[in-house]
């Protein structure tokens, strides 16, 4: 050993009996070493509780890619002032705008994107999270900006008063959002004086118009509500890092002590939020989108302290089953119903909700009296059976295999998930709580389901019929409602229900695996997938994990038959036969989800696409089920007009959607070769009958060719195994006669813009008071070095765009920078969502674009290497799971490119990228002057917006108008599929030319 190692050894001896001295001398802190585990974690966690009263629970991974942690504290809109309504998210949004100790609006999101990272926010009824990811070297600086949000924040005059602004974009992205008009109506609904009653989200007017009229200071009301609520011991801490435990709590001593202790009392909030009156009442809701459903409310107790007999998840599991004998199987017997789900909120300290949803047929509207009086039939089966020990045994035998067998979460997830266990639990359990609820609890379980009874429901209808009973209005979202008592006899009815005898307890689980077994590995264990079989009508792709090691295994089948994408009556049928074999395997597959193994099946546009994925052991069971309802298609007529409407249905909601994703769609409709769009798809509809979908299902199943990949704990013999089932239905059908051709399933293209081009699509939107401007970049043809530059461009420039147009500009809420990779082709997106008009919002975009030039061109070469080891960090983070694995290997099998090392390839040339070479590759691609620049704009323009004078003569100035989508194609050229990385031939038969 050389003198130079021995010394670097000896100062690590040395720093380390330091640290434990120092650790030694706080002997003020509580230490928690015995923090509840799985067996199959390796990360090592301590437990602690600060000077000042902060929890925190500390993770080292010293393998993780990514470090994180999240802050949560138990306040959130319900302690709100009465006349400021929004506080909390307004303060929420202030914290990420400069402390007394980094003063810089965008100090801190700069240097979590220079450092590989991001953060976000979220504010709650109870509590309100911060939550950040970065590079492990970077994790030191990133807390220390982020514990400053707890600490010193500054409230700039200047900043309050502008992101008022971005708190009413916010409100308004949601006003046409019916999840947040219905929950609003809900607590509009509640008692006055009841903290449930609040609007948590806030807008201009709570937050700055009535305050200003009223000589109420928004800053000092700030500040007051800061230093009121956001008190340590309320707080709790997660971090993740590559550090020992030692070293991460100094880290956390040094810059978390300073949170001021104010020895806050979390609040507690009365047992009753409504009204007596308000129970035994229907709520009718007018939608903005075609939605119809019934949901029957129970307010409870707060069940948090029984987290370890969990009486309502023994309850949820029954209620939300979907086996034969359940409340939905009854329902979609009867044609009333599309899906059910039930559940219990149980973080509200003082009450929780227990909630039964149904989502409606059309025929389902005309029997709500009925339906509410199957669910009370139900339940009184339950009381009458009483709480049966083997179904609770069974739950607790799922939750034991799933914690067990966990995968290893994203640090994010794991830290942003933790500080919500950590206001629940207590810090040994805060990883077991969830999952572990082995304590049998009849009693308690009894004395919920004697809570859930007629006289104690409210029961929320929601659909666009219902507006004749709507004859009141709720002052934020102006979502249009009424209220009716339900009549004595009605609830009589319901509480003396008889027994229904379609009505039963579900069945012991067959798909509860038994083998967890690891098979032994194939001698030649190859690094990346390989083809295993390949002929004109079958290739199988097979990868055995060596790496995650657990009993879990993925596989994927495309069946392709170019007849699916064929004209949009075509397109139509696919969906639908998929929707009714779905249909058809529900009850079946739900005891496979409930056990970890989950089946998807969807349409693509070469034909369909199932998905099998989670433990191995009964795997194979499913797979024959699904191949038999799939090749032995039948369906029910009665089903089949049910799932019709349905997605008739679908397809017109969908110009309710946000406008920032009409821009996205109409985008992708204008570059793709072929794609169908939502109003040719719904023409098409008129066509659609039971028979023609009997008859396409023939056709398509009749000439298959199959691409599936296996990947897991399958070894070589296991998935050829697996593929001869497969190959068993595809020996009987034509294909193997007349196999496909590869030229018949060749991917879709996309148009190539000239250079010089400068398009413009308009599109009205009549949901929203936002309009949505998209300025699109294409940048060429996808290579490894045109992806990781066009990639570096987009790292560069994602929070200066979202730091000028959101921050600084208030342009909107909404503010999204970045790479779009589609059909082998490049290019480079800015979206902004705002109340502006898209022509002034879109020279706001090339105006920043154009300035940020010269900042790159002046940015230190220090900075420039930050932005790109950043991006390296992000590349070469490897997946977290078996899924995620299998997720990334198999999107290069789809896409026939087969770059299994993309990221690896990408990054070394990241390095070698120069700051002259980036200028050079920005000056050609988004350069306002250059010759080179290919842009397509779009413009989704609310017709709630007056629109701005002589707009017309600017757009006419800068674009040229696409008003004919077959002329715009028509055109233009389409750029080559990307080559494959591997010489792996296409799929399917060759002619013999």
């Amino acid at each position: 050993m050389s003198s130079k190692s021995l010394d670097l050894d000896q100062a690590e001896h040395t720093d380390s009996k330091m640290t434990v001295k120092k650790l030694q001398d706080m002997d003020t802190i509580i230490r928690v070493n015995n923090i509840e585990k799985s067996e199959e974690d390796t990360r090592d966690y301590r437990g602690l509780q600060l000077e000042n009263g902060l929890k925190v629970l500390l993770i080292s991974d010293p393998k993780t890619d990514v470090s994180a942690a999240a802050l949560a504290v138990q306040i959130g809109h319900m302690s709100d002032p009465d006349d400021l309504p929004g506080l909390a998210h307004f303060c929420e949004h202030m914290l990420f705008l400069g402390t007394e100790k980094y003063p810089h609006e965008n100090g801190y999101t700069n240097y979590l994107s220079q450092s590989g990272g991001s953060s976000n926010a979220s504010t709650y009824p109870l509590m309100t999270k911060y939550h950040f990811y970065v590079a492990p070297d970077k994790l030191e600086g990133a807390l220390d900006r982020f514990a400053q949000f707890f600490i010193a924040p500054l409230f700039t005059p200047s900043a309050t008063e502008r992101e008022i602004n971005a708190v009413n974009s916010e409100h308004e992205k949601n006003l046409s959002n019916d999840v947040w008009r219905i929950k609003q109506v809900q607590r509009h609904l509640a008692k006055c004086g009841h903290a449930y009653k609040k609007f948590g989200s806030g807008n201009k007017t709570t937050l700055y118009d009535i305050p200003k009229s009223q000589n109420i200071d928004v800053r000092k009301e700030l500040l007051s509500f800061h230093k009121k609520w956001y008190s340590a011991n309320i707080m709790s801490l997660a971090v993740l890092g590559k550090e020992p435990l030692n070293e991460l709590e100094l880290m956390i001593i040094e810059k978390f002590s300073e949170i001021e202790n104010k020895n806050v009392d979390v609040p507690k909030w009365p047992p009753q939020p409504f009204d007596e009156e308000r129970y035994g009442q229907k709520v009718f809701i007018v939608p903005v989108k075609d939605l119809r459903s019934l949901t029957i409310c129970f307010t409870t107790d707060d069940l948090a302290e029984f987290y370890k007999s969990a009486p309502d998840g023994y309850l949820s599991h029954l209620l939300g089953h979907e086996g034969k004998g359940s409340i939905l199987s009854e329902l979609r017997r009867l044609g009333w119903c599309n899906g059910l789900l039930s559940g219990h909120q149980n973080t509200l300290k003082g009450f929780g909700f227990f909630e039964i949803y149904v989502d409606l047929t059309e025929e389902g509207l005309n029997h709500v009296d009925d339906i509410v009086n199957i669910i009370f039939q139900y339940l009184k089966m339950l009381r009458e059976v009483g709480p049966q020990k083997w179904i609770f045994d069974e739950c607790v035998k799922l939750n034991e295999m799933h914690f067990r067998f966990k995968e290893k979460e994203k640090p994010e997830s794991l830290v942003t998930n933790a500080v919500t266990s950590m206001q629940i639990y207590p810090l040994e359990e805060v990883l077991t709580a969830p999952f572990l609820n082995n304590e049998w609890r009849p009693d308690l379980i009894t004395k919920l389901l004697n809570e859930l009874i007629p006289s104690k429901c409210r029961i929320v209808l929601v659909g666009q019929s219902y507006e004749k009973h709507a004859d009141l209005v709720e002052p934020f979202y102006q979502t249009k409602y009424g209220t009716l008592k339900i009549n004595d006899a009605t609830i009589k009815k319901w509480e003396n229900c008889e027994l229904n005898e379609n009505l039963a307890l579900s069945l012991p689980n067959a798909f509860i695996p038994e083998n967890f077994d690891l098979v032994p590995f194939d001698c030649d264990l190859s690094k990346h997938p390989i083809i295993i079989a390949d002929t004109p009508i079958l290739r199988v792709w097979h990868k055995q994990d060596d790496y995650y090691l657990k009993p879990k295994t993925c596989m994927s089948f495309n069946l392709s038959n170019p007849i699916a994408y064929l004209d949009p009556l075509n397109f139509n049928l696919n969906y639908l036969m998929v929707s009714l074999v779905k249909d058809q395997l529900n009850e079946y597959i739900y005891d496979a989800e409930l056990a970890d193994l989950k089946l998807q099946v969807a349409t693509k546009s070469n034909g369909i696409e199932f998905t099998i994925r989670g433990y191995n052991d009964k795997q194979m069971t499913l797979l024959k089920k699904l191949l038999y309802h799939l090749f032995e298609f039948q369906a029910d007529e009665k089903r089949f007009n049910i799932l019709k409407e349905e997605y008739a249905r679908s397809l017109k909601n969908f110009y309710a959607e946000q406008p920032y994703q009409h821009s996205i769609y109409y985008l992708a409709l204008l570059l793709t070769e072929n794609a169908w769009a939502n109003n040719e798809l719904l023409e098409a509809m008129e066509l659609v009958t039971f028979d023609r979908v009997i008859s396409y299902a023939k056709q398509f199943l009749s000439r298959l060719h199959t691409e599936c990949f296996i990947y897991g704990n399958v070894n070589k013999k296991q998935a050829h195994e697996i593929a001869a089932v497969m190959n068993e239905q595809l020996e009987l059908t034509n294909a193997k006669i007349l196999p496909l051709l590869a030229r018949q399933m060749l991917a879709k293209r996309e148009y190539k813009l000239c250079p010089g081009d400068n398009y413009l699509f308009e599109k009205e939107n009549e949901f929203h008071k936002s309009s949505c401007t998209q300025v699109y970049f294409q940048c060429g043809p996808q290579t490894d070095h045109s992806n990781i530059m066009v990639n570096l461009m987009a790292q560069i420039l994602t929070e200066p765009c979202y730091d000028c147009l959101r921050t600084k500009e208030q342009l909107g809420y909404i503010v999204f920078s970045g790479m779009r990779k589609v059909n082998g082709v490049n290019g480079f997106r800015i979206i902004v969502q705002s109340s502006k008009h898209p022509s002034f919002v879109e020279d706001r975009i090339e105006n920043f674009l154009k300035n940020y030039l010269q900042t790159i061109e002046e940015m230190p070469p220090e900075e420039f290497e930050r932005h790109k080891e950043a991006l390296a960090v992000k590349k070469l983070e490897k997946p977290k799971t078996v899924y995620n694995q299998f997720n990334q290997f198999y999107n290069e099998i789809a896409l026939a490119q087969y770059h299994f090392d993309r990221s690896e390839a990408e990054v070394a040339l990241l390095r070698k990228i120069t700051k002259p070479e980036l200028i050079e590759c920005y000056k050609s691609f988004i350069g306002c002057n250059s010759p080179e620049r290919r842009v397509l704009v779009v413009h989704i323009l609310s017709t709630q917006y007056d629109a701005a004078e002589n707009c017309d003569e600017w757009l006419d100035r800068h674009h040229q108008k696409i008003t004919d989508f077959v002329a715009f194609k028509s055109s233009k050229e389409l750029y080559p599929l990307a080559s494959p990385y591997l010489n792996i031939q296409a799929k399917g038969a060759r002619s013999k030319l």
